[in-house]
């Protein structure tokens, strides 16, 4: 017997994270790629995955609140491009004010149901996270979304 797909959050995250505006293809996941040069030129999107939030009790709304984390890389000099990756990171709180790009319904992988966000939000500032790799330059941000399946 085949196991149904449904949707969850991180790939509702995936997917309206790559919706917005001057985000790339292939230019957010659940995994940071490990090679770097891959994605130095744009940057990262990493969904981290769920930190809260509360399903609705009495009807089929989710509501978490997801990790996301912002990354960009200089691998020649061993600086961290801090400026690329809050831009970066401008970039999704930018898309949570874009009104044109809620209630868009969103496809998922290939054999999982649609989803539509309703509403999305941060709940917390984007913040820079020092890394122990000098190369790289991270911030995070919670992104609260409203979403349901169709």
């Amino acid at each position: 017997m085949a196991v149904t797909q449904v949707a969850n959050t991180e790939l509702v995250a995936v997917a309206w994270l790559l919706a917005a505006a001057g985000i790339e293809p292939g230019q957010v996941a659940t995994t940071l790629p490990s090679d770097a040069a891959a994605w130095e030129a744009n940057g990262f999107v990493h969904v981290v995955g769920a930190v809260g939030g509360t399903p609705q009790l009495h009807y089929a709304l989710r509501e978490p609140v997801v990790q996301v984390d912002a990354y960009a890389v200089n691998l020649s000099s061993g600086k961290p491009p801090w400026a690329r990756a809050a831009s970066l990171v401008e970039l999704i709180v930018a898309a949570t004010y874009d009104t044109a790009g809620l209630q868009r319904v969103l496809t998922l992988r290939p054999g999982y149901p649609q989803a539509r966000v309703l509403t999305a939000h941060l709940v917390s500032e984007p913040r820079r996270m020092p890394s122990d790799n000098a190369s790289y330059a991270r911030y995070q941000t919670d992104l609260a979304l409203h979403w349901i399946t169709l």
